[in-house]
């Protein structure tokens, strides 16, 4: 009985992996566009209007410890400080494309 769960399980769980679609990579043009619409009034061109050294290009992002997407999101959806949250203004997809746009955006210097 133990083995022909464990056969069934196993055949469940290949079957789930065989046949999920894998996640999508973040979509840097649409990244642009939410970006443009709510972080440009602070954020244009990679600069911080509020706090200058909090800016987001790539050196101002490491220093900070937000030199991954992981970060930029949690940052993103939760806000900190002067930074307000986006997490109930803005779809996770959304976000994810933001911090795709940064980074790239943060390694090509914001040009």
């Amino acid at each position: 009985m133990k083995k022909m769960i464990k056969v069934i399980l196993l055949g469940i769980a290949i079957f789930t992996f065989a046949f999920s679609s894998p996640a999508l990579a973040a979509d840097t043009a649409s990244g642009a566009k939410v970006f443009s619409a709510n972080c440009a009034s602070c954020h244009a061109g990679g600069k911080n209007l509020v706090q200058a050294d909090k800016n987001l290009k790539k050196e101002a992002l490491q220093k900070n410890g937000l030199y991954s997407a992981e970060a930029i999101i949690s940052q993103v959806t939760k806000g900190k400080n002067a930074m307000p949250a986006f997490g109930k203004r803005l779809k996770s997809n959304q976000i994810e494309d933001v911090a795709a746009y940064v980074l790239s955006q943060a390694d090509n210097g914001w040009k």
